[in-house]
């Protein structure tokens, strides 16, 4: 799977369960300013994250820093990259 592949799961994840415009995800969309997501909605992205790429992040220190799109993807791209 390429990165370009991932990004385009991610965003197409994303925008399905979060009813988000996929013109508008850009990966420096800040994740709760722009994309107008909660922190509910982070419990709901990691679970939507885990079943689009069959893995456990819920325990990842890393999901808590996230504050872009863009770090949705670089923090995708390295865990599947470390599950290679």
């Amino acid at each position: 799977m390429t990165e370009i592949e991932i990004i385009e799961i991610v965003n197409a994840a994303l925008a399905k369960e979060f009813e988000l415009d996929m013109a508008q995800m850009t990966p420096e969309q800040s994740i709760f300013d722009d994309l107008g997501l909660d922190s509910l909605d982070m419990v709901d992205m990691v679970i939507v994250l885990e079943q689009a790429f069959s893995f456990k992040i819920r325990d990842e220190e890393e999901v808590r820093q996230i504050r872009t799109l863009g770090d949705i993807h670089r923090f995708i791209i390295q865990k599947k990259s470390s599950l290679s």
